[in-house]
């Protein structure tokens, strides 16, 4: 007797998405909304791989010839039973494939059809190809990064793909999915990282006129000028974070440091803030990492070491809560954010779309 397989468990349990296969933010998305318990089928070429078993977790896959009638009809039996489609296609793809928002939400007039794309639907530059660095380089958010008098330092793709990309995508489907249950009617949400990347830089767009906390490389209170809020090297060659801004807790800094009683003065003065910085400097590199880490971590300086990811999973605070789960014999980050009833939960992918599409299509939409 074959043994059941359990109910999906999260807050979006019951929630049916289809997921067409992409890069950087889109998959991001899927699994943002599957590790809260919806069930995803990611549509991709035949005889495609996985090229990240983390961000592509907990998915049923198929393999489809989209261009293919066979293809387009499997796709649009999905799409009919879902709640929500994401593609990460240039503007105008879908469309070519007779799978746009016209032909699916006619289809299926609940869908939330999302589109996550760098450069947005329409615009001057929503046909040409971009990446991370490029969607962020027009909102001022990597001009903001990195030293006096050198070139802007790109900040991984966290900035562009999953900070003004993804999350910004789930939010929106959620807020379409939120307004569907008043209207009844799905929609397109048109997430484009140029638009979440400037949201992102809403505080510094309204503070671009307080000198403490401009964007001019460098120069900032929180863009590393400030001698209280850097990245400093120990004796070791290890790091250690510092964001020590209140006054309470500078404070501390200088009590626990030890440090010359003159840096005790004149904290918000950004022309104390390179020789306060070179006193600092020469104090931390006087003892390794640990020792600053004994002296300094869970207090209210505003500390922490600077770990790579490995070490950051095996960090105490890290463990206690469980935020690295290991799964099927391969280390995940942990669903995030958590729920005290609904929680949800890190699953293993499977080849099993096409069964789930025709078991969606049999229980209707």
């Amino acid at each position: 007797m074959t043994q059941a397989k359990p109910p999906l468990s999260g807050p979006l349990a019951g929630m049916r998405v289809v997921e067409f296969a992409g890069i950087g933010p889109g998959p991001h998305v899927a699994m943002l909304l599957a590790d809260l318990g919806a069930e995803v089928v990611r549509i991709g070429r035949e005889g495609a791989g996985v090229s990240n078993p983390v961000v592509e977790r907990a998915r049923h896959r198929v393999g489809v010839d989209v261009k293919s009638e066979e293809g387009k009809a499997f796709c649009l039996k999905a799409a009919t039973n879902a709640d929500v489609l994401i593609e990460g296609f240039r503007p105008g793809v879908m469309e070519r494939l007779g799978l746009g928002p016209a032909e699916l939400l006619a289809a299926n007039p609940r869908l939330v059809y999302a589109r996550m794309t760098g450069w947005g639907q329409d615009g001057p530059l929503a046909q040409a190809a971009g990446h991370d660095i490029n969607y962020i380089a027009i909102t001022g958010a990597l001009s903001a990064v990195g030293r006096t008098g050198e070139t802007a330092t790109p900040p991984q793709n966290l900035v562009g793909d999953f900070g003004g990309g993804s999350m910004y995508c789930a939010f929106g489907i959620m807020a379409a999915l939120y307004e569907r249950e008043r209207s009844g009617k799905g929609q397109v949400v048109d997430a484009a990282i140029v638009d979440g990347a400037t949201s992102l830089m809403s505080f510094f767009f309204g503070s671009r006129k307080n000198p403490m906390l401009t964007t001019a490389r460098g120069k900032g209170m929180l863009g590393g000028a400030a001698h209280f809020y850097r990245v400093y090297e120990c004796a070791d060659g290890r790091e250690i974070s510092l964001g020590s801004i209140e006054p309470q807790f500078y404070a501390e800094l200088m009590a626990k440091s030890g440090v010359d009683a003159q840096l005790a003065e004149g904290q918000m003065n950004p022309a104390n803030w390179d020789d306060y910085a070179e006193a600092l400097t020469a104090l931390f590199k006087t003892k390794p990492a640990a020792h600053w880490v004994d002296l300094m971590e869970g207090t209210d300086i505003c500390f922490a070491p600077v770990l790579d990811v490995d070490e950051a999973r095996d960090h105490p605070h890290m463990k206690a809560r469980n935020a690295y789960v290991e799964h099927d014999g391969e280390w995940h980050t942990a669903p995030a954010p958590r729920f005290d009833r609904t929680p949800g939960a890190v699953r293993s992918s499977d080849d099993n779309g096409a069964a789930v599409v025709d078991g969606w299509a049999s229980q209707g939409a």
